[in-house]
C-alpha cells in the first residue's frame, strides 16, 4: 500500500502565494516521478508539473514562471510553491506519484485532492 497526503491547500487573493506538500508513505520501495495535477469545476484533469528522482522538472504552460516544483527524496515528499496565483488556477489539486513498491511493482498513485481558490 501506498498513500499520499496532500496539505496546503486554502483561499488565496490573486497575486499571493501558497505552497502545497504531499508526502508518500507505505510500501515504498523508490519513486521515481512525483506531480501535481489540477480539476477545475467542469473541466479535465490536466498536469501542472512533474519532478524526476533526478531533479529534471516539466511544468504546464500556463503556470511556468510561476509555479515551482520541487522535492525532497529522503522524505518521500513533493512540493509545489505556487506564486502570483491567478482566479484561472483555482482548482482541486491531486497529487501524484510513480514507483515501485517493495515488492518491486510499479505503480502509480493518487492523493485525495487539495482545494486551491482564488479570489478577491
Amino acid at each position: 500500500q501506498v498513500q499520499l497526503v496532500e496539505s496546503g491547500g486554502g483561499l488565496v487573493q490573486p497575486g499571493g502565494s501558497l505552497r502545497l506538500s504531499c508526502a508518500a508513505s507505505g510500501s515504498i520501495f523508490t519513486i521515481y516521478t512525483m506531480g501535481w495535477y489540477r480539476q477545475a469545476p467542469g473541466k479535465q484533469r490536466e498536469l501542472v508539473a512533474t519532478i524526476t528522482s533526478g531533479g529534471t522538472t516539466n511544468y504546464a504552460d500556463s503556470v511556468k514562471g510561476r509555479f515551482t516544483i520541487s522535492r525532497d527524496n529522503a522524505k518521500n515528499t513533493v512540493y509545489l510553491q505556487m506564486n502570483s496565483l491567478k482566479p484561472e488556477d483555482t482548482a482541486v489539486y491531486y497529487c501524484n506519484a510513480n514507483g515501485l513498491t517493495t515488492s518491486l511493482t510499479r505503480g502509480n498513485y493518487w492523493g485525495q485532492g487539495t482545494q486551491v481558490t482564488v479570489s478577491s
